[in-house]
């Protein structure tokens, strides 16, 4: 087991305004029910499922601080899954765990009280890269897991920011983490260095209502794709030939509690996007429509992440509401029933 060891002394207040804030965010969220978007345009669900054979790959301990934030599958088809850390004044820590095919699970990084694990990104040789969002200087930032070594800082990060998604360019250069509060994508060297906005924009911010915006982050097709949260969006930024960003691309709208998501494959522009305030997860087709294609009935407990590797589908739920059911799900994903041909 490896261990994020640095010895602190959190103070109650800032340990229980640390957990209160992310508590506060996902109740937030679940009014999104309600609140008014521009919708976009829905597809009828289809005959047979898109994702089907949905079971529960590894339970996890909401009382002990797992609540699942985000998941990335390993090039040996493990999952390495991040968890939020405590809900209560005891202060449980965040992780990283490592989830094998069969569902064991080990802790690979355990992190500070107080703190919490956010978005997740992997490297072509297994590097693990890691936000942790924290009110101590010295631990906020984007960190990075050696296959073999001990964790280590790449950049720190504000800490009256929430950093929330990662992703790692193609070539395995350049780092893109999202602030949730600040409305902002950072720029991070992957080898090391200083934190750089990428882009700050209106489309990436919280709403008054909604202190959440810019979540999920991901590099694909030469772009980098954000979802935001308090604005039930799905966007497309392009990635200059200078790296610097080109013009926002509304993809779809009207995607009421959206967290992270994922990519069906990395010649395709289908989406899966978990929708945590509505206990579902959503395809969103190339031309912005979308169509529902998990439910709660499908044992969906506040899904925040999706990570797809050929036709196998992960699902991370939170498990914030009662029963506070905080698990890892797998399911299996019929590309036929989306349609998917080249141009999708």
């Amino acid at each position: 087991m490896t261990h994020m060891e640095i010895s602190i002394t959190v103070p109650t207040a800032t340990l229980l305004k640390r957990q209160s804030t992310r508590a506060a965010v996902i109740a937030a969220a679940a009014v999104l029910v309600s609140a008014p978007y521009a919708s976009a345009a829905t597809q009828q669900a289809s005959s047979k499922p898109v994702v089907a054979d949905v079971r529960t790959l590894a339970a996890l301990d909401f009382t002990a601080g797992d609540s699942p934030e985000n998941i990335a599958v390993n090039p040996d088809n493990s999952l390495t899954v991040s968890t939020l850390g405590g809900h209560t004044a005891a202060g449980e820590r965040p992780a990283l765990l490592r989830i094998d095919p069969s569902g064991r699970t080990t802790v690979i990084v355990a992190g500070q009280q107080g703190d919490a694990f956010s978005g997740i990104a992997v490297g072509r040789d297994g590097t693990t890269y890691y936000n942790v969002a924290s009110d101590d200087v010295s631990r906020a930032g984007v960190w990075k897991l050696p296959p073999v070594g001990a964790p280590r800082r790449v950049a720190a990060l504000p800490t009256d920011g929430l950093p929330n998604g990662l992703a790692l360019d193609p070539a395995g250069r350049t780092l893109y983490a999202t602030d949730s509060t600040k409305g902002t994508v950072w720029a991070v060297p992957a080898s090391g260095g200083k934190a750089t906005p990428w882009l700050t924009d209106p489309a990436l911010a919280p709403d008054p209502s909604i202190p959440f915006g810019s979540n999920g982050v991901r590099f694909h097709r030469g772009a980098v794709w954000v979802s935001n949260t308090a604005k039930g969006t799905l966007l497309r930024i392009p990635v200059t030939a200078t790296g610097a960003p080109g013009r926002i691309h509304t993809v779809a709208g009207g995607l009421t509690g959206v967290d992270d998501f994922n990519f069906l494959s990395d010649r395709s522009d289908v989406v899966f996007a978990a929708l945590n305030g509505v206990n579902q997860v959503a395809v969103v087709h190339p031309d912005g429509t979308t169509e529902t294609v998990l439910t709660a009935s499908d044992g969906l407990a506040s899904p925040t992440s999706i990570a797809v590797r050929g036709n196998r589908l992960y699902i991370t739920d939170a498990g914030f509401a009662e029963p506070h059911d905080a698990k890892v799900q797998r399911g299996t994903v019929n590309p036929a029933v989306l349609n998917c041909g080249p141009a999708s």
